[in-house]
């Protein structure tokens, strides 16, 4: 009797699981028997390894790998770890039946029977060489970006969390922000900003605008791990997920410091040059107006002393007294508007700036008032320079006057002396050199930037009408300029004003006043004077005397030792070479070498010093004076080395 149930229900359990296993393409699912001797195949196995169930039952599954893995047993040992663990996976590269390879993911499961007895094992291979290779691909293209962003040294290069903390670094980031990579992972990037950024919110504000808009750029300052600072171009972009979470930052950051200073020094340049070009195109006109102007006040002296003399009752008469104070006052501002055009007549000579300042102190004072403080700061070392004292002083006051006046509530003008080094146009159009800086500073009122951009112009004031002339200022710039140097002035409204004057050091006045200044420290020293002629030997102990030094004198040789000895710290040995019936100058001189390296010895004699000695050593070991000599030639010697 035929059955009236369809086929599939008729199937068995076990029948159907073998019907699905036989119909997987995509898996090599297969049964391995207790000696590792395939057992089953499937359609999936026999595509993926190119043996058809003909060709593998009975074989052992060690045939599906590689020469080397057989000769390591790794066959047997998948097997007996699945035994040991329940499982065992893993992934290699696996032979197919034409030799070729192919990468494989591996799970062996044992088969054990309800009585504990192993049957088998389950075996479930799959091809996911696509998978490894673009795995690799991934891997070495990772890497490859890896060595990109480490070969880079320019540029900081890093990562950050999404609270902000350093997650990678760079090799540029070490070298521009100077922390190693332990030193900085983990820690958070605002270490890099400077106190005031911080206390802003800049870093946080930098993250939230990234995270919003997807990247924030800026330049600002920031700290490097020894803290000093460096003007930094900064971008932050946002990373996210496929998903849209936000997972990072990352970070660039470039060192534009000599960028920035070189466009802030040629920003600098083009405003001084125009600055210039304007001051001298204003100073040709006013010199060419003063000039006009000087020539008809010529005239209308010339006729005023013409009409007095045909007519001497005008001499006494008021009109003419007039005439003359506008035409005295016209002169005046003739030589004002000439000191701005710096075509006015100088006489310059050579001046200790402080000493100039410290003469004309008492009249600067008068300058303000009581509610004024006075501070002079002057440099500790002398600076020479060469001008007219009395044009100098005028601009000085000129200075301390407009100081003053910025302060009607009472306040405090400090003026400064300085020498120092500029390097080639820092300052205007200024050479390279040494130069002396005299500053006037006050806490005033200050300019705005419209004011100080006119501050030096003839007849330009803030002042109201009738309080001044406008011819101040620009006095000082053409005085100053005509001189060889530069004024400049820094103001900020609120904080006050300083001007700041610029005059080149007289180098040959200031070498011989340093070394005046080293000869009067030296003066504070002590020498030993031996000469057996009484007048000479007070004559030159008086001359040491005047010139500061503590002198000692000895009549001979014998005597000369025995100061000596007493008196170990004798600068200065100052000695006759002919001394009769006692030890030489020369003998002294050597002993006193032997016995006191540091002695400066020094001979004299009216004879020339190869009359006295064959031993042309002696010459280079010590110094030596002719009799008679001059102040200036003892003091030359003084200076000198042994």
């Amino acid at each position: 009797m035929l059955s009236s149930q369809p086929a599939h229900l008729a199937l068995t359990d076990a029948q159907r699981f073998q019907l699905i296993i036989s119909a997987i393409h995509d898996y090599a699912i297969y049964m391995i028997d207790p000696r590792g001797e395939v057992a089953s195949w499937n359609k999936g196995a026999q595509q993926l390894t190119g043996y058809s169930s003909e060709d593998i039952l009975g074989s052992h599954f060690s045939v599906f790998y590689t020469v080397e893995e057989r000769a390591a047993g790794l066959p047997q040992n998948a097997l007996d770890i699945a035994l040991r663990d329940g499982k065992f996976e893993d992934e290699g590269w696996r032979l197919r039946k034409d030799g070729t390879t192919y990468w494989a993911s591996s799970i062996i499961d044992p088969i054990i029977a309800d009585n504990g007895e192993l049957l088998g094992y389950a075996k479930i291979t799959r091809d996911i060489t696509e998978h490894k290779l673009a795995a690799q691909t991934l891997q070495a293209s990772e890497q490859q970006f890896r060595l990109l962003v480490q070969g880079v040294t320019d540029y900081a290069i890093y990562m950050l969390s999404p609270e902000g903390k350093v997650t990678n670094w760079n090799a540029g980031a070490q070298r521009i922000k100077g922390y190693a990579a332990e030193e900085v992972i983990g820690t958070h990037f605002s270490n890099f900003y400077t106190e005031t950024d911080c206390n802003d919110g800049l870093p946080e504000r930098a993250l939230a605008t990234a995270a919003e808009h997807g990247r924030y750029e800026q330049e600002g300052l920031r700290v490097r791990k020894d803290g000093s600072t460096f003007w930094a171009h900064v971008i932050v972009d946002a990373i996210r997920s496929e998903l849209g979470d936000l997972i990072g930052f990352a970070k660039v950051t470039r060192d534009v410091t000599e960028r920035r200073d070189t466009a802030l020094a040629l920003s600098r340049a083009n405003a001084a040059l125009f600055q210039s070009q304007k001051m001298e195109a204003l100073g040709q006109l006013t010199g060419g107006v003063a000039h006009d102007f000087n020539n008809l006040l010529a005239v209308a002296s010339s006729g005023l002393q013409l009409l007095t003399v045909q007519f001497p009752e005008l001499e006494s008469s008021r009109s003419m007294e007039s005439i003359r104070r506008a035409l005295s006052r016209g002169a005046i501002l003739t030589q004002q508007l000439l000191s701005f055009a710096r075509q006015q007549p100088l006489q310059p000579e050579t001046h200790e700036v402080n000493t100039l300042i410290a003469d004309f102190e008492s009249v600067l004072r008068r300058a303000g008032n009581s509610s004024i403080q006075f501070d002079i700061r002057k440099s500790p070392a002398p600076v020479m320079v060469k001008l007219d004292a009395t044009r100098f002083e005028t601009s000085l006051l000129n200075l301390v006057v407009n100081a003053t006046q910025a302060m009607p509530g009472g306040g405090k003008v400090t003026i400064a002396t300085e020498k120092l080094t500029l390097r080639d146009k820092t300052v205007g159009a200024l050479p390279a050199g040494a130069y002396a800086k005299i500053s006037v500073a006050d806490n005033g009122s200050g300019m705005t930037p419209e004011v100080q951009a006119r501050v030096f112009e003839p007849f330009f004031t803030t002042k109201e009408s009738g309080q001044g002339t406008g011819l101040g200022l620009s006095q000082v710039y053409g005085f100053i300029t005509q001189s060889g140097g530069e004024v400049t002035l820094s103001s900020e409204v609120g904080f006050g004003t300083c001007f700041t004057i610029y005059l080149p050091v007289d180098t040959d006045a200031d070498a011989e006043k340093n070394a005046q200044s080293a000869d009067s420290k030296q003066r504070s020293e002590t020498v030993l004077i031996v000469d057996d002629q009484l007048d000479l030997l007070d004559i030159t102990a008086e001359l040491f005397r005047t010139m500061g030094y503590e002198a000692y004198t000895a009549t001979n040789g014998a005597e000369a030792l025995e100061v000596l000895e007493r008196t170990p710290q004798i600068d200065i040995l100052f000695t006759d070479v002919i001394m009769p019936n006692s030890i030489s100058g020369i003998e002294l001189a050597q002993i006193t070498r032997r016995r006191h390296p540091a002695t400066k010895i020094i001979l004299a004699s009216g004879h020339p010093f190869p009359a006295l000695t064959s031993n042309q050593q002696l010459s280079k070991e010590f110094a030596f004076l002719n009799k008679p000599y001059q102040l200036s030639d003892l003091a030359k010697i003084l200076r000198s080395k042994d």
